[in-house]
Protein backbone atom coordinates (compact mmCIF):
# COMPACT_ATOMS: atom_id res chain seq x y z
CA UNK A 1 0.00 0.00 0.00
CA UNK A 2 1.31 3.44 -0.93
CA UNK A 3 1.57 5.90 1.95
CA UNK A 4 1.59 8.97 -0.32
CA UNK A 5 -2.13 9.69 -0.51
CA UNK A 6 -3.43 8.50 2.84
CA UNK A 7 -4.55 10.75 5.68
CA UNK A 8 -2.46 11.65 8.71
CA UNK A 9 -4.67 9.52 10.96
CA UNK A 10 -4.22 6.56 8.65
CA UNK A 11 -0.44 7.07 8.82
CA UNK A 12 -0.55 7.00 12.61
CA UNK A 13 -2.48 3.73 12.45
CA UNK A 14 0.10 2.35 10.01
CA UNK A 15 2.96 3.23 12.36
CA UNK A 16 1.19 1.64 15.34
CA UNK A 17 0.45 -1.44 13.24
CA UNK A 18 4.12 -1.69 12.31
CA UNK A 19 5.23 -1.40 15.94
CA UNK A 20 2.88 -4.28 16.75
CA UNK A 21 4.52 -6.27 13.94
CA UNK A 22 8.01 -6.05 15.50
CA UNK A 23 7.73 -9.54 17.07
CA UNK A 24 6.80 -10.98 13.67
CA UNK A 25 9.78 -9.22 12.08
CA UNK A 26 12.10 -10.74 14.68
CA UNK A 27 10.63 -14.22 14.22
CA UNK A 28 10.83 -14.03 10.41
CA UNK A 29 14.49 -12.94 10.37
CA UNK A 30 15.56 -15.51 12.98
CA UNK A 31 13.93 -18.39 11.10
CA UNK A 32 14.97 -17.36 7.59
CA UNK A 33 18.61 -16.71 8.49
CA UNK A 34 18.69 -20.09 10.17
CA UNK A 35 17.90 -21.82 6.85
CA UNK A 36 20.66 -20.08 4.85
CA UNK A 37 23.89 -21.71 3.77
CA UNK A 38 26.92 -19.82 5.09
CA UNK A 39 30.45 -21.08 4.33
CA UNK A 40 32.13 -22.87 7.22
CA UNK A 41 35.19 -20.59 7.17
CA UNK A 42 32.95 -17.63 8.12
CA UNK A 43 33.00 -19.09 11.64
CA UNK A 44 36.76 -18.63 11.90
CA UNK A 45 37.08 -14.87 11.42
CA UNK A 46 38.98 -12.69 13.88
CA UNK A 47 36.61 -9.71 13.94
CA UNK A 48 33.36 -8.34 12.56
CA UNK A 49 32.79 -4.96 10.90
CA UNK A 50 29.21 -3.85 10.22
CA UNK A 51 28.65 -1.38 7.39
CA UNK A 52 25.26 0.32 7.56
CA UNK A 53 23.67 3.74 7.81
CA UNK A 54 20.70 5.07 9.77
CA UNK A 55 18.09 2.40 10.42
CA UNK A 56 20.30 -0.25 8.85
CA UNK A 57 22.92 0.25 11.58
CA UNK A 58 20.54 0.41 14.53
CA UNK A 59 20.11 -3.33 14.94
CA UNK A 60 23.88 -3.75 15.13
CA UNK A 61 24.12 -1.06 17.81
CA UNK A 62 21.35 -2.71 19.82
CA UNK A 63 22.94 -6.15 19.66
CA UNK A 64 26.48 -4.85 20.22
CA UNK A 65 25.65 -3.24 23.57
CA UNK A 66 23.64 -6.25 24.70
CA UNK A 67 26.16 -8.98 23.82
CA UNK A 68 29.33 -7.19 24.95
CA UNK A 69 29.81 -9.74 27.74
CA UNK A 70 28.76 -12.67 25.53
CA UNK A 71 30.46 -12.21 22.17
CA UNK A 72 33.72 -14.06 21.56
CA UNK A 73 35.25 -11.60 19.06
CA UNK A 74 35.29 -7.81 18.54
CA UNK A 75 32.56 -6.04 16.56
CA UNK A 76 32.72 -2.52 15.14
CA UNK A 77 29.88 -0.58 13.55
CA UNK A 78 31.25 1.60 10.80
CA UNK A 79 29.00 4.30 9.34
CA UNK A 80 31.43 5.60 6.74
CA UNK A 81 32.21 5.27 3.04
CA UNK A 82 35.46 3.48 3.80
CA UNK A 83 36.32 0.47 5.92
CA UNK A 84 38.96 0.63 8.67
CA UNK A 85 42.49 -0.22 7.57
CA UNK A 86 42.62 -3.47 9.55
CA UNK A 87 39.87 -5.16 7.49
CA UNK A 88 41.39 -8.19 5.75
CA UNK A 89 40.73 -11.81 4.78
CA UNK A 90 40.12 -12.67 8.45
CA UNK A 91 37.36 -10.05 8.84
CA UNK A 92 33.64 -10.62 8.39
CA UNK A 93 32.07 -7.52 6.84
CA UNK A 94 28.30 -7.38 7.21
CA UNK A 95 26.90 -5.03 4.56
CA UNK A 96 23.41 -4.02 5.65
CA UNK A 97 21.25 -1.76 3.50
CA UNK A 98 17.48 -2.06 3.74
CA UNK A 99 16.96 -0.53 0.30
CA UNK A 100 20.10 -2.06 -1.14
CA UNK A 101 21.12 1.29 -2.60
CA UNK A 102 22.89 3.05 0.30
CA UNK A 103 25.97 4.54 -1.32
CA UNK A 104 28.21 4.35 1.76
CA UNK A 105 27.44 0.65 2.20
CA UNK A 106 27.87 -0.10 -1.51
CA UNK A 107 31.29 1.57 -1.45
CA UNK A 108 32.30 -0.34 1.69
CA UNK A 109 31.22 -3.62 0.09
CA UNK A 110 33.46 -3.03 -2.93
CA UNK A 111 36.35 -2.26 -0.54
CA UNK A 112 35.67 -5.49 1.34
CA UNK A 113 35.84 -7.39 -1.95
CA UNK A 114 39.18 -5.76 -2.80
CA UNK A 115 40.60 -6.84 0.57
CA UNK A 116 39.32 -10.41 0.26
CA UNK A 117 37.25 -10.07 3.42
CA UNK A 118 34.43 -12.48 4.19
CA UNK A 119 31.19 -10.65 3.33
CA UNK A 120 27.56 -11.17 4.25
CA UNK A 121 24.90 -8.91 2.71
CA UNK A 122 21.52 -8.06 4.22
CA UNK A 123 18.98 -6.21 2.09
CA UNK A 124 15.52 -6.25 0.54
CA UNK A 125 16.98 -5.89 -2.96
CA UNK A 126 18.57 -3.07 -4.96
CA UNK A 127 22.19 -2.84 -6.01
CA UNK A 128 23.52 -4.66 -2.93
CA UNK A 129 21.48 -7.70 -3.90
CA UNK A 130 22.89 -7.50 -7.44
CA UNK A 131 26.47 -7.32 -6.12
CA UNK A 132 25.87 -10.32 -3.86
CA UNK A 133 24.53 -12.37 -6.75
CA UNK A 134 27.28 -11.33 -9.17
CA UNK A 135 30.13 -11.92 -6.68
CA UNK A 136 28.58 -15.04 -5.16
CA UNK A 137 28.40 -13.44 -1.72
CA UNK A 138 26.21 -15.10 0.95
CA UNK A 139 23.19 -12.86 1.51
CA UNK A 140 19.91 -12.53 3.33
CA UNK A 141 17.59 -10.88 0.81
CA UNK A 142 14.32 -10.67 2.67
CA UNK A 143 10.74 -9.75 1.86
CA UNK A 144 9.65 -7.16 4.48
CA UNK A 145 6.09 -8.45 4.68
CA UNK A 146 5.89 -7.47 8.36
CA UNK A 147 6.82 -3.83 7.80
CA UNK A 148 3.62 -2.20 6.52
CA UNK A 149 5.13 1.28 6.96
CA UNK A 150 7.81 0.39 4.37
CA UNK A 151 10.25 2.64 6.28
CA UNK A 152 13.75 1.23 7.00
CA UNK A 153 13.78 2.69 10.51
CA UNK A 154 10.60 0.74 11.25
CA UNK A 155 12.30 -2.57 10.45
CA UNK A 156 14.16 -2.90 13.74
CA UNK A 157 12.68 -6.32 14.42
CA UNK A 158 14.24 -7.59 11.20
CA UNK A 159 17.58 -6.02 12.05
CA UNK A 160 17.72 -7.40 15.61
CA UNK A 161 16.56 -10.83 14.46
CA UNK A 162 19.14 -10.90 11.67
CA UNK A 163 22.11 -10.22 13.95
CA UNK A 164 20.91 -12.55 16.69
CA UNK A 165 20.36 -15.38 14.20
CA UNK A 166 23.54 -14.79 12.20
CA UNK A 167 25.80 -14.55 15.25
CA UNK A 168 24.17 -17.64 16.73
CA UNK A 169 24.55 -19.57 13.46
CA UNK A 170 28.24 -18.64 13.23
CA UNK A 171 28.87 -19.56 16.88
CA UNK A 172 29.78 -16.03 17.95
CA UNK A 173 27.22 -16.02 20.79
CA UNK A 174 25.30 -18.60 22.77
CA UNK A 175 21.63 -18.08 22.03
CA UNK A 176 18.77 -20.44 21.24
CA UNK A 177 15.15 -20.41 20.13
CA UNK A 178 13.95 -20.23 23.74
CA UNK A 179 15.73 -16.87 24.10
CA UNK A 180 14.03 -15.60 20.96
CA UNK A 181 10.63 -16.83 22.15
CA UNK A 182 11.27 -15.03 25.43
CA UNK A 183 12.01 -11.81 23.55
CA UNK A 184 8.88 -12.18 21.41
CA UNK A 185 6.64 -12.85 24.43
CA UNK A 186 8.15 -9.86 26.23
CA UNK A 187 7.34 -7.59 23.29
CA UNK A 188 3.75 -8.82 23.14
CA UNK A 189 3.34 -8.11 26.86
CA UNK A 190 4.39 -4.48 26.48
CA UNK A 191 2.58 -4.04 23.17
CA UNK A 192 -0.58 -4.79 25.11
CA UNK A 193 0.32 -2.40 27.94
CA UNK A 194 1.31 0.55 25.71
CA UNK A 195 -1.30 -0.04 22.97
CA UNK A 196 -2.75 3.20 21.62
CA UNK A 197 -6.26 2.13 22.67
CA UNK A 198 -5.32 1.70 26.34
CA UNK A 199 -6.72 4.43 28.59
CA UNK A 200 -4.27 7.31 28.79
CA UNK A 201 -4.24 7.33 32.60
CA UNK A 202 -3.05 3.70 32.56
CA UNK A 203 -0.68 3.99 29.61
CA UNK A 204 2.85 4.79 30.77
CA UNK A 205 4.20 5.34 27.24
CA UNK A 206 1.49 7.95 26.68
CA UNK A 207 2.23 9.62 30.02
CA UNK A 208 5.96 9.84 29.31
CA UNK A 209 5.33 11.26 25.85
CA UNK A 210 2.95 13.82 27.36
CA UNK A 211 5.63 14.87 29.84
CA UNK A 212 8.19 15.23 27.04
CA UNK A 213 5.94 17.28 24.75
CA UNK A 214 7.41 20.75 24.07
CA UNK A 215 10.76 19.66 25.55
CA UNK A 216 13.98 18.39 24.02
CA UNK A 217 14.35 14.85 25.40
CA UNK A 218 17.81 14.14 26.80
CA UNK A 219 18.02 10.35 27.07
CA UNK A 220 20.40 8.93 29.69
CA UNK A 221 21.27 5.25 29.50
CA UNK A 222 23.99 2.65 30.12
CA UNK A 223 25.42 -0.76 29.33
CA UNK A 224 22.97 -3.24 27.73
CA UNK A 225 20.36 -0.52 27.11
CA UNK A 226 22.64 1.87 25.25
CA UNK A 227 22.02 0.48 21.76
CA UNK A 228 18.23 0.37 22.05
CA UNK A 229 18.24 3.89 23.54
CA UNK A 230 20.20 5.06 20.49
CA UNK A 231 17.46 3.58 18.30
CA UNK A 232 14.72 5.32 20.31
CA UNK A 233 16.55 8.64 20.02
CA UNK A 234 16.63 8.19 16.25
CA UNK A 235 12.93 7.33 16.13
CA UNK A 236 12.07 10.45 18.10
CA UNK A 237 14.12 12.47 15.59
CA UNK A 238 12.52 10.91 12.52
CA UNK A 239 9.03 9.81 13.51
CA UNK A 240 8.26 12.67 15.91
CA UNK A 241 10.31 15.34 14.08
CA UNK A 242 11.70 16.20 17.52
CA UNK A 243 15.23 17.15 18.53
CA UNK A 244 16.56 14.53 20.95
CA UNK A 245 20.02 13.70 22.27
CA UNK A 246 21.62 10.73 24.01
CA UNK A 247 24.29 10.40 26.71
CA UNK A 248 25.57 7.39 28.61
CA UNK A 249 26.65 6.93 32.20
CA UNK A 250 29.48 6.81 33.23
CA UNK A 251 30.92 8.83 30.31
CA UNK A 252 28.68 11.86 30.85
CA UNK A 253 29.81 12.13 34.50
CA UNK A 254 33.22 13.22 33.26
CA UNK A 255 32.06 16.25 31.25
CA UNK A 256 28.32 16.92 30.86
CA UNK A 257 27.73 17.81 34.51
CA UNK A 258 29.81 20.97 34.08
CA UNK A 259 27.96 21.82 30.87
CA UNK A 260 24.56 22.16 32.54
CA UNK A 261 25.08 25.74 33.65
CA UNK A 262 24.93 27.77 30.45
CA UNK A 263 23.07 29.10 28.64
CA UNK A 264 20.45 29.47 31.33
CA UNK A 265 17.56 29.56 28.83
CA UNK A 266 17.98 25.85 27.91
CA UNK A 267 16.65 24.83 31.32
CA UNK A 268 13.10 25.47 30.18
CA UNK A 269 13.57 23.47 26.97
CA UNK A 270 15.46 20.32 28.01
CA UNK A 271 13.99 17.44 29.99
CA UNK A 272 16.05 14.42 31.00
CA UNK A 273 14.75 10.87 30.65
CA UNK A 274 16.78 8.34 32.65
CA UNK A 275 16.55 4.68 31.66
CA UNK A 276 17.70 3.18 34.94
CA UNK A 277 18.00 -0.55 35.51
CA UNK A 278 18.54 -2.91 38.41
CA UNK A 279 20.54 -5.03 35.91
CA UNK A 280 23.23 -2.37 35.50
CA UNK A 281 26.47 -3.07 37.33
CA UNK A 282 26.49 -1.87 40.94
CA UNK A 283 28.84 1.06 40.32
CA UNK A 284 26.69 2.30 37.43
CA UNK A 285 23.49 2.12 39.48
CA UNK A 286 25.06 4.30 42.17
CA UNK A 287 25.83 6.97 39.58
CA UNK A 288 22.20 7.35 38.45
CA UNK A 289 20.90 8.78 41.72
CA UNK A 290 23.78 11.25 42.02
CA UNK A 291 23.52 12.28 38.36
CA UNK A 292 19.80 12.99 38.78
CA UNK A 293 20.61 15.13 41.84
CA UNK A 294 23.09 17.21 39.83
CA UNK A 295 20.61 17.60 36.97
CA UNK A 296 17.93 18.81 39.41
CA UNK A 297 20.29 21.17 41.25
CA UNK A 298 21.09 22.79 37.91
CA UNK A 299 17.43 23.56 37.31
CA UNK A 300 16.40 20.81 34.88
CA UNK A 301 13.34 18.61 35.08
CA UNK A 302 13.83 14.88 34.74
CA UNK A 303 11.93 11.61 34.46
CA UNK A 304 13.12 8.14 35.47
CA UNK A 305 11.94 4.91 33.89
CA UNK A 306 12.87 1.70 35.69
CA UNK A 307 12.28 -1.40 33.52
CA UNK A 308 10.24 -4.07 35.27
CA UNK A 309 11.51 -7.07 33.30
CA UNK A 310 13.53 -9.72 35.12
CA UNK A 311 16.36 -10.22 32.58
CA UNK A 312 18.58 -7.97 30.48
CA UNK A 313 17.12 -9.39 27.28
CA UNK A 314 13.56 -8.67 28.36
CA UNK A 315 14.56 -5.16 29.49
CA UNK A 316 15.97 -4.47 26.03
CA UNK A 317 12.65 -5.32 24.39
CA UNK A 318 10.66 -3.50 27.06
CA UNK A 319 12.53 -0.27 26.25
CA UNK A 320 12.17 -1.07 22.53
CA UNK A 321 8.38 -1.10 22.69
CA UNK A 322 8.12 1.72 25.24
CA UNK A 323 10.35 4.04 23.21
CA UNK A 324 8.64 3.18 19.93
CA UNK A 325 5.29 4.20 21.38
CA UNK A 326 6.77 7.36 22.91
CA UNK A 327 7.87 8.42 19.41
CA UNK A 328 4.42 7.48 18.08
CA UNK A 329 2.56 9.54 20.68
CA UNK A 330 4.87 12.53 20.26
CA UNK A 331 4.19 12.49 16.51
CA UNK A 332 0.46 12.59 17.24
CA UNK A 333 0.83 15.38 19.82
CA UNK A 334 2.74 17.52 17.30
CA UNK A 335 0.48 16.43 14.42
CA UNK A 336 3.44 15.64 12.19
CA UNK A 337 3.74 13.00 9.49
CA UNK A 338 5.57 10.06 11.12
CA UNK A 339 6.44 8.45 7.78
CA UNK A 340 7.80 11.23 5.61
CA UNK A 341 11.35 12.45 6.21
CA UNK A 342 11.44 15.51 3.93
CA UNK A 343 14.77 16.95 5.08
CA UNK A 344 16.61 13.65 4.81
CA UNK A 345 15.12 13.22 1.33
CA UNK A 346 16.06 16.80 0.44
CA UNK A 347 19.61 16.18 1.57
CA UNK A 348 19.92 12.97 -0.48
CA UNK A 349 18.50 14.69 -3.56
CA UNK A 350 20.93 17.59 -3.26
CA UNK A 351 23.83 15.24 -2.67
CA UNK A 352 23.06 13.24 -5.81
CA UNK A 353 23.41 16.30 -8.09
Amino acid sequence: MSTTNISLEEKYKLVAHTIRAYPLQLKQAWEEINTLFIPEDYKNVSNVVVSGMGGSALGARIIDSYIVDKIRLPIEIYTEYHLPNYVNKNTLVISYSYSGNTEETINATYEALQRNAKIFCVTTGGKLSEIAEKENIPAYVFNPINNPSKEPRMSLGYSIGTYFSLFHKLGFISLDRDDIDTAINSMYEFLTEFHENIDTDKNLAYKLASSLKNYIPVIITSEHLYGISHAIKNQINENSKTFSILFDIPELNHHLLEGLRNPDKIKKDFKFLFFNSSKYSEKIQKRYKITAEVVEKNGFEYLIYNPRSDTKLKELFEIFILGSFISYYLAKFYQVDPLKIPWVDYFKERLSK
